[in-house]
């Protein structure tokens, strides 16, 4: 995959032009004028529209909760998913109010759901293994990841790609994901995920450290999400990759697509010119995953539920951006008077 950046000199003055004549004074909308253009800088148009947006879920589980790494049991993974299909998690209520698609797939967890409406089954095992003892996934287990999600992504119709996940152990996995792909220490990157004690946050930190010395030789950005991942965040980063080359916009949720993202922009920096981070997640450590990637995310709730909630919750202020830009008046148009000089 070859991601084009989405530089273009000739339409930002276009796009500054147009975003500058609406009534209003010069930058009054804030970070909807940043928006607005980056909308249409990856659109490669001024007639910029969103359409059909979908948020994809990933499910998956993680070999590292053998660990006791999670304050909840893994069987978790496959109640969430069973409630995601029967609508009733937040992702399915703030997805439904805001008229986006939502698609839920499993990625590799380790329950057999059998054929079932609304789930989408690309299933390459029931979860990783433990990378405390071993990498998590084989290099080629992992490729094939990548590879589906970005099937997935090629199947998507409109232009917005929100990504969300669910599987107990990730923030292990994608804390783990931080420290090789950045540098910060481990300690900066653990927080409380589902809801651990100190105690334990201080043993997941414990557990990270000594699986990141036991694999030391992992330092590629595809040997280390092998190592480190799961089988939903590869098939993430997979889908990320493909949404961008097919220049949709990439919506992206808390800690854990954030470190998807963190190897997809390893493997294709351009990545991060389609992005729009949605929101800076309450788990520790996303603040600063988000600085390393010079991020400005549009909202602070404190949330950290994961499943693609930051991403529907954002989806009203990328309409706004296309609407103020399609919508209001032009001074022209509406006979107000400029500034004056």
């Amino acid at each position: 995959m070859s991601i084009t950046p989405i530089h273009n000199d000739a339409l930002a003055a276009q796009l500054d032009r147009a975003i500058n004549n609406k009534t209003k004074p010069l930058g009054s909308l804030g970070a909807l004028e940043a928006l607005a253009k980056q909308i249409g800088l990856i659109q490669n148009t001024d007639d910029i529209a969103i359409t059909q947006p979908t948020i994809l879920v990933f499910a998956a589980d993680h070999g590292v909760v053998a660990e006791g790494i999670s304050a909840y049991p893994q069987d978790v993974t496959w109640q969430m998913v069973e409630n995601f299909l029967a609508r009733g998690a937040a992702i399915n209520v703030f997805a439904a109010q805001n008229n986006c698609a939502l698609r839920v797939v499993d990625a590799g967890v380790n329950h057999d759901f059998g054929p079932r409406d609304g789930l989408t089954d690309r299933k390459l095992a029931h979860g990783t293994r433990n990378f405390a003892q071993e990498p998590a996934m084989s290099r080629d287990l992992c490729q094939t990841a990548l590879a589906a999600g970005a099937a997935l992504a090629n199947e998507l119709d409109g232009n917005v790609a929100g990504f969300g996940e669910m599987g107990i152990g990730n923030t292990t996995a994608a804390a783990a994901l931080m420290h090789k792909l950045t540098g910060i220490p481990v300690a900066q990157c653990v927080g409380a995920g589902t809801g651990l004690s100190a105690a334990g946050i201080l043993h997941k930190q414990r557990v990270i450290e000594a699986a990141v010395a036991k694999h030391a030789n992992a330092t590629e950005p595809l040997d280390i999400l092998a190592t480190f991942g799961g089988l939903e965040i590869a098939m993430m980063t997979g889908a990320m990759l493909k949404a961008a080359e097919l220049r949709k916009v990439l919506l992206i949720d808390g800690f854990i697509v954030t470190s998807a993202l963190l190897v997809a922009a390893r493997m294709q920096p351009a990545i991060l010119d389609y992005c729009v981070f949605t929101h800076c997640s309450d788990e520790n450590g996303h603040q600063q995953m988000l600085a390393a990637l010079d991020a400005k995310p549009l909202l602070n709730l404190g949330l950290r539920l994961g499943e693609g909630t930051g991403c529907a919750l954002a989806l009203p202020l990328l309409h706004a951006a296309a609407n103020f830009v399609h919508q209001m008046a032009t001074f022209e148009s509406a006979q107000v008077s400029e500034k004056s000089e």
